[in-house]
């Protein structure tokens, strides 16, 4: 029989219950990641649902369960037992020292698909070029351990300090630098900062428990969640295609055409036309079209995609 942690507080006072039904116990991210996170389960086949002052979710998989928390907090749970596995930053499983199976990659966030950075960063105006130049100085930061563990590799001894957020604002005033997480740029610009170095690049993880990986039904259920997660990843940047085409033009418009692998072709009543379905990326599609159109090929339909597997 499994024990279950039925609820919680974020200070760590758990209420164990059993219940045989639950394979896997996950942590998903609270905050700016909760509902792009939500989306991309749906995508997957999991339908969440959460009331705004719960932290737990309702999920139509009776073999899943799962809490939302800080994604700061989530690869301590992930440690430690409480989940089985959970989705949180590269950072924080850096910065919390955590050992833990990465499973795999889910690049994603609120803002874009792609992978953000903590930067070290100055005011426009500072005298600090380089790393070294902030020796004796005072540099604020949420992620202190990575902060030191750089300048540490690099001989420099500055003053880390903790900051609870907003942290670009605290230059020139209150600090001599920050440490922080951009994904565009546009804030440090935005605030007249610089960027001095890169500490690290990061994105989301699925991230599981040792001793929980090692279990062939819970390693199961994690693999099968990674795969439809990373599947609606792929699909969102598709898109499907069908047309019908003149057998006649067919080897020109293959020419034209890209795919993901072949082209599926079928035949039609009319021996003379063929139908062409495939999937392509929704970046070339707009100027796909109007060629296809200028072979012959018509009844073109593009429709959107829910998961890729390839």
């Amino acid at each position: 029989m499994r024990l279950e942690i039925e609820d919680f507080s974020l200070e760590g006072h758990y209420c164990l219950v059993s219940n045989d039904k639950k394979v896997v116990n996950i942590g998903f991210p609270k905050g700016s990641l909760e509902e792009v996170t939500i989306g991309l389960f749906g995508k997957a086949g999991y339908r969440i649902n959460k009331s705004s002052r719960s932290y737990k979710p309702s999920i139509d998989d009776p073999e899943l369960d799962g809490r939302f928390v800080r994604a700061q907090e989530i690869s301590r749970y992930v440690e430690n037992g409480f989940f089985d596995c959970g989705l949180t930053g590269h950072d924080w499983v850096v910065e919390n020292n955590s050992d833990v199976v990465e499973v795999c990659d889910l690049i994603y966030s609120r803002a874009s698909n792609v992978q953000s950075r903590w930067i070290l960063a100055v005011p426009e105006n500072s005298s600090v070029q380089k790393v070294e130049d902030l020796e004796g100085k005072t540099i604020a930061t949420e992620v202190v351990n990575i902060t030191k563990k750089f300048l540490k590799e690099r001989g420099v001894s500055a003053n880390v300090e903790f900051s609870w957020g907003a942290t670009e604002v605290k230059v020139p005033e209150l600090v001599d630098a920050i440490v922080d997480l951009t994904e565009t740029g546009n804030s440090i610009r935005a605030n007249k900062l610089r960027i001095v170095d890169n500490l690290l690049y990061t994105n989301t993880k699925l991230i599981a428990n040792k001793t929980s990986w090692m279990d062939p039904i819970k390693k199961a259920k994690i693999e099968k969640i990674a795969m439809l997660l990373q599947s609606a990843l792929e699909a969102q940047s598709k898109v499907g295609l069908k047309l019908n085409a003149p057998k006649e033009k067919l080897d020109r418009l293959l020419e034209t055409l890209p795919a993901l692998r072949n082209p599926t072709i079928s035949s039609l009543a009319n021996e003379d036309w063929v139908a062409i379905e495939t999937v392509i990326d929704e970046t070339v599609v707009r100027d796909l079209i109007p060629d296809l159109k200028d072979f012959g090929a018509e009844g073109i339909i593009e429709y959107p995609l829910n998961k890729l597997v390839y």
